[in-house]
C-alpha cells in the first residue's frame, strides 16, 4: 500500500513539474497540457484510493475479533457513568459476540450479591479496594477481570463554598464505607483540613485523625445518598459516579484527587465476575471492548475529565 501511495505522489509531482515548465501556446503545448491534466487527475485518484485502502487496513487491524460462539450476559451497573458507557459500547460488544442486558442499581451492595448468586454474570461500578472489603465482609469470591476508568473523588460546596477559610465546626459529609471514607480523609488532609497519623494511607478511618484544628464534624453517609445531603452540610466528599448522576460537573468540585496520585491508580473502576468466570473468553472480550480507543474517546468527550479512561 505504501508503494502505491509513493508512486501516486510521484506522478502528481511529475505532472506539476510539466505544467510549470510548459508555457507555449502551440497546438503541441495544448495537447501536452491536456495530457498533463489527465495524468494529474489519474494520479490524484490513485493516491486517494491508496490512502483509503491504507485507512481501511488500519481500521481492520484495530477491529476486535469476535468470539467463536456469541453469548448473552446480564451486567449490573450504576446509572452514570457505568450504564451509559455500557450502552455506548453495546453495538461493539454485539459485534464481538457479546449481547448484553444492562441491569441498573443505585447502591454498591446488590450488584455484587446478584453477581455472586448468578442472577447477573458481571458488574461494573466499583474499584478493587471496595471489592476486596466486600468479599471479606460478605464471604463472597468475586474477582476483577480488568480496570476500565477512574473517577476523580472530589469535595463539593454545600452551605459553604470557601474551603480555604473553613469555619470552625463545619460539617462535612463523607462516605460511610471503609475504602471511600479513606479517600475522603486523604483528600481533606491534602487540603489542610485534618491530619492523619503516619502510615494511615488508604486504610484511614476517623480514628486515625490526629489533628483537627477547625474541629470539623465528619458525617458518615451512604455514598449514594451524599449528593442528596449537600444542602444540609457545609461540604460533601463525593464519588465521581454519584456526583455525575446528580448533575454535578467536574468543574463544580472545589478540589479533586490528583490523577497521578496513589488513590487515582488504586481506585480504577473494574469489571467484576464470579470466580468461576474469571478466565472465560467472554469476560476477556468484554474488557477488551471496554478498554478500546473508541470507548475511551466516548468517555473523554462525554464526561470532560469527570471520568478518565484507563488502558
Amino acid at each position: 500500500m505504501k508503494k502505491n501511495i509513493t508512486l501516486a505522489l510521484a506522478a502528481v509531482l511529475a505532472a506539476a513539474s510539466l505544467a510549470a515548465c510548459g508555457s507555449s501556446s502551440t497546438p503541441e503545448a495544448t495537447t501536452d497540457a491536456a495530457t498533463t491534466a489527465a495524468a494529474t487527475e489519474a494520479a490524484t485518484e490513485a493516491a486517494t484510493e491508496a490512502a483509503a485502502e491504507t485507512t481501511a487496513a488500519a481500521e481492520a487491524s484495530d477491529a476486535i475479533e469476535p468470539l467463536a460462539e456469541p453469548v448473552d450476559i446480564k451486567i449490573g451497573a450504576t446509572p452514570s457513568p457505568h450504564a451509559e458507557i455500557l450502552e455506548a459500547a453495546k453495538d461493539d460488544l454485539a459485534a464481538a459476540g457479546i449481547n448484553i442486558e444492562i441491569v441498573t442499581y443505585n447502591d454498591y451492595v446488590q450488584p455484587n450479591l446478584a453477581t455472586e448468586q448468578g442472577e447477573i454474570q458481571a458488574n461494573y461500578f466499583q474499584h478493587q479496594p471496595y471489592l476486596d472489603d466486600f468479599n471479606a465482609e460478605n464471604k463472597t469470591s468475586l474477582v476483577s477481570v480488568g480496570k476500565i476508568h477512574y473517577e476523580p473523588f472530589g469535595i463539593y460546596a454545600g452551605k459553604s463554598s470557601d474551603l480555604a477559610n473553613i469555619a470552625d465546626g463545619a460539617q462535612i459529609a463523607v462516605p460511610n464505607d471503609t475504602t471511600n471514607e479513606a479517600r475522603a480523609l486523604l483528600l481533606l488532609q491534602d487540603n489542610g483540613i485534618i491530619t492523619l497519623k503516619d502510615g494511615a494511607g488508604l486504610k484511614a478511618t476517623k480514628q486515625d485523625i490526629v489533628e483537627n484544628p477547625h474541629k470539623v464534624e465528619l458525617l458518615e453517609v451512604e455514598a449514594a445518598q451524599i449528593p442528596r445531603s449537600v444542602d444540609s452540610v457545609d461540604f460533601a466528599c463525593m464519588n465521581g459516579n454519584y456526583a455525575i448522576e446528580a448533575g454535578f460537573k467536574p468543574s463544580d468540585a472545589l478540589v479533586q484527587e490528583d490523577p497521578n496520585s496513589e488513590a487515582a491508580q488504586t481506585y480504577g473502576n473494574i469489571v467484576a465476575v464470579a470466580e468461576k468466570d474469571k478466565d472465560a473468553d467472554w469476560a476477556k472480550k468484554l474488557v477488551e471492548v471496554l478498554q478500546s480507543k473508541k470507548v475511551a474517546d466516548f468517555i473523554n468527550e462525554k464526561y470532560e475529565g469527570g471520568v478518565i479512561p484507563l488502558q
